[in-house]
Parts: C-alpha cells; structure tokens; sequence
C-alpha cells in the first residue's frame, strides 16, 4: 500500500456513498492512517447529485480536498463524466454499469453494481458495499479483517448480514478480475442490458 490516497465515492443520493466512505474511513483508522473524510450533496438528499471524498495518510494530513485522485468510484454518468478527469493517470475507475453507459478514459473497471445488488438481494441499496469490496480487492487496500470489523461498527445491525455478504460478492468479484486481468485493463462487462424497471423512475437512468 502506498502511503497516501485520494479516493471519491461519486454518484445520485441515497446510494449510500456516505455509509461507505464511513466504511473506508474506519478501516483507514484501523490500519494506522490519518483520514479526512468529506460530504457534498447535490439540492436534493435523495436522487441530487451526491460524492464522498477521503483522504488517507501515514502522515498528517494539511489539506482536505481532494485534488488529484487515486481511486474514483462513480455510480452514475454524471459522475463519470464529472471526475473521471480528475484521476491520477495511474488511478483507478470503478463504474456501475447499470446508469453509466459512456465509459470515460482511463484505467476503468466496469461492473453493474446496481443491477448485482437487485439480482442478489432483491435491493439495490447493496450496491454501495460491493464496490466497497471490489475496490478492497482491486488495490489491495487493508486486511479482510479490518474490512468487517469496520462493517460491523458501520452498518446498522438489520443490514449487517446483508452488507456482509455485499462486501464478500465484491471481494470476490475484484480478485477474479486481476486474476484474469492482472498488469492489463479488465474485461469489459456488457453494458448494454436494459436498467430494470425499479429505478427507472428513481434514477432517471442518469
């Protein structure tokens, strides 16, 4: 692990972008780093505009913005389109498929997030925690012990066992992809599937 990170969690409220920067937050404590953790909100809590920033480091941390990042998770297009020019040219992307359909340029892992939460546990409010577990995989960030003791101090005890087996799915999820894709950009997942019916309305298919 590097000794510094920038990491934007980006997308529409109510995907629960600030639960997992909770999540990223106590894991980064738990390991011995300094952390930053900021909020912004788009005019409406939920289906505005929303993004978590973190910021992680050995040493004291004088700045909170993020400027530069290592790690952009955008789970809507208009948060690709928004920050993908921000990333480090050796960060990482990870998009949810399901809403963004215009992949931007980059290092980008492509999952339907959204879509896997629905189809595993019938909700798409999942989502949020199996990227959270593919970007664990995916940079190899802090220990799977770390991981679920932060979900257990995190996560609302009725969705403990939900968001358990969320992180799990995603964990695996990113090992199987640098087990295929390792030193290369990953497999491109098909994009083209129609959003379910559910968050049509909700989402506006951003």
């Amino acid at each position: 692990m590097k000794n510094y990170y920038e990491i934007r969690l980006s997308g529409a409220g109510g995907q629960g972008l600030a639960l997992a920067g909770r999540v990223f937050s106590e894991s980064s404590i738990k390991s011995n780093y300094n952390v930053c953790q900021t909020q912004s909100y788009g005019p409406e809590a939920r289906g505005g505009s929303s993004r978590t920033d973190i910021i992680i480091s050995r040493k004291e941390i004088l700045f909170p913005n993020c400027r530069e990042l290592d790690i952009l998770l955008a789970m809507n297009q208009e948060s690709a389109d928004k920050f993908a020019g921000e990333v480090k040219e050796d960060g990482i992307i990870l998009v949810d498929t399901t809403f963004v359909n215009q992949i931007p340029e980059g290092k980008v892992y492509e999952y339907p997030l959204t879509r896997k939460s629905i189809e595993e546990y019938g909700t798409p409010v999942a989502a949020n925690i199996i990227a959270v577990g593919m970007i664990a995989s995916l940079c190899r960030l802090f220990s799977l012990e770390i991981w679920i003791d932060s979900l257990l101090k995190t996560v609302p005890e009725r969705f403990i066992k939900m968001n358990l087996k969320a992180f799990e799915l995603g964990h695996k999820e990113g090992r199987e992809i640098l087990h295929v894709e390792e030193g290369r950009l990953p497999v491109a997942y098909d994009r083209k599937r129609p959003v379910p019916d559910c968050l049509k309305e909700k989402n506006g298919n951003d």
